[in-house]
């Protein structure tokens, strides 16, 4: 394995086994984002079995059901393995909180080595630092409440427009909010004098985002109007008093990765999941760039630009970053999870959140960078890594940047790759100056082997880009045989 497979992939063993191939990484301007890959072997049916108990509540368990929940943000035994079709991206189920608090040591191990070289990155996942139910309760929270808004925006004649134009009259909104019996106006007067909103007459979107708060219990009291029946539902459902600790404690960990992060100077990834978990994902990931990314970038929240939504939530993190003054911190990914997406939303019954094509998927991930290259040009406090094995983006992103007068040096863009694949990008971007990563998965055989067996069967799209890499190598070849220069380095 470590001849084949394994060493084309797979860094090494340990924190000490990889370091020879980061230096050379190094000495080529390639840097790393250090990527602890072992996953438990797990059969599917465990998967299933350990994905449904964690994404369950206590009192749907009691209830048998949960009539008020969306079929999107609930967990679904068909879908319960979510390793399924899924090739790239590592995979946590939940055990236990013991579990919970290894993985962040482990985390924290993985920071500790990447603060020993500068401008150094680390990648966490967050369904390994709590019980995945939080993140689908919360993810449904902050979907339903979005939702609502844009309802109340239909009914002011609002309906649309681009999500940052969109802004309610703070009047009309609170006859609704009373009409509705959602409370009363004194109630929604105190909601937005006590977060200091509607001064100017209107709220958008990002003001009516700031009402919820994951540390609060303003959700648990709130009612959203179900629009199927136009019944009113509690926002959230009720938290026993372990689910509240175990939520807590999730955040805690959080808190100490970001801490240790910003100590010792690493920039931490937050890594994108399923769409069920991502909005909750996302959130707190945001909640630690507003308390970590005051004086730099530390915190950097992922894109994936096959999502419908993705050009809405990047500029509205862009414009609150610009309003409150954090440094924006962002990866832009296609997306890691397509197949498995089209699946459960075909299966299941609800509106695929994802784009039909690639091609469109493409253009929102040009539109997105565009965007964030643009926020770039004119802000000190904006970075952007473009996670690509795309040539024509890469391409696009480089003539961008000298189109808008952002010079490689500036280190505000950077480049990234996996480890093994394309390296026809990664180096000669290094070469020319280029900030650029390569994820570097890291762990012992045994444990990094169901990783990588999913990796196996990404054969289709890396023949074809291995194909592509030996056409290049032999040209290489033929041209050192030609001019005698077989064992040096080429000039140029």
């Amino acid at each position: 394995m470590k001849m084949t497979f394994y060493g084309q992939f797979v860094a090494g063993e340990d924190q000490e086994a990889i370091k020879p191939l980061i230096q050379r990484n190094r000495a080529f301007g390639v840097g790393s984002v250090l990527d602890y890959s072992v996953e438990e072997d797990l059969t599917p049916e465990e998967a299933e079995r350990k994905e449904m108990d964690s994404c369950t509540s206590a009192s749907e368990k009691e209830t048998g059901g949960a009539t008020q929940r969306e079929k999107q943000y609930l967990a679904h035994r068909g879908f319960g393995d979510r390793r399924d079709r899924v090739i790239s991206a590592r995979t946590y189920f939940y055990a236990d909180e013991t579990k919970c608090d290894q993985h962040m040591e482990t985390f924290l191990r993985c920071i500790e080595a990447s603060g020993r070289r500068s401008d150094s990155f680390s990648a966490i996942k967050l369904t390994a630092l709590g019980r995945p139910q939080f993140l689908m309760q919360f993810s449904e929270v902050l979907m339903k409440w979005r939702k609502f808004f844009h309802q109340m925006a239909a009914e002011q004649g609002k309906a649309g427009l681009a999500v940052m134009e969109t802004r309610l009259e703070v009047k009309k909104l609170q006859e609704t909010l009373a009409n509705l019996g959602i409370a009363t106006k004194a109630e929604s007067q105190h909601w937005f004098t006590g977060e200091d909103l509607g001064v100017s007459g209107t709220v958008d979107l990002l003001d009516w985002n700031s009402l919820i708060d994951s540390r609060t219990k303003l959700s648990k009291l709130l009612l959203v109007p179900n629009m199927k029946t136009g019944q009113l539902e509690p926002l959230l459902s009720h938290f026993t008093e372990e689910e509240d600790l175990q939520m807590k404690r999730m955040l805690q960990r959080m808190d100490v990765l970001a801490t240790r992060a910003l100590e010792l100077g690493v920039r931490l990834m937050v890594d994108a999941e399923q769409t069920y978990f991502q909005p909750a994902i996302s959130r707190l990931t945001l909640e630690m760039q507003r308390k970590f990314n005051m004086e730099k970038a530390v915190i950097f929240n992922t894109f994936q630009c096959y999502l419908k939504e993705a050009y809405d939530n990047v500029t509205m993190d862009v414009e609150l970053s610009r309003r409150e003054g954090w440094h924006f911190g962002a990866k832009l990914v296609r997306g890691a999870y397509m197949e498995q997406e089209h699946a459960r939303a075909a299966q299941i019954g609800y509106e695929d959140p994802l784009n039909p094509t690639y091609e469109e998927t493409n253009e929102m991930y040009q539109r997105c960078l565009d965007y964030v290259l643009e926020e770039i040009k004119y802000s000190q406090k904006v970075k952007v890594m473009v996670a690509s094995h795309n040539e024509d983006t890469v391409k696009f992103t480089i003539r961008r940047m000298a189109e808008l007068g952002i010079h490689p040096s500036e280190n505000k863009v950077y480049f990234g790759q996996l480890l093994g694949m394309c390296d026809q990008i990664t180096f000669p971007l290094g070469q020319a100056g280029y900030p650029v990563y390569k994820y570097v998965p890291y762990g012992p055989v045994n444990e990094v082997l169901p990783y990588l067996s999913r990796r196996a069967l990404e054969n289709r799209g890396f023949m074809k880009r291995a194909k592509r890499e030996r056409e290049l190598l032999w040209s290489e070849f033929k041209r050192r045989l030609i001019t005698g220069s077989l064992f040096c380095n080429p000039s140029h």
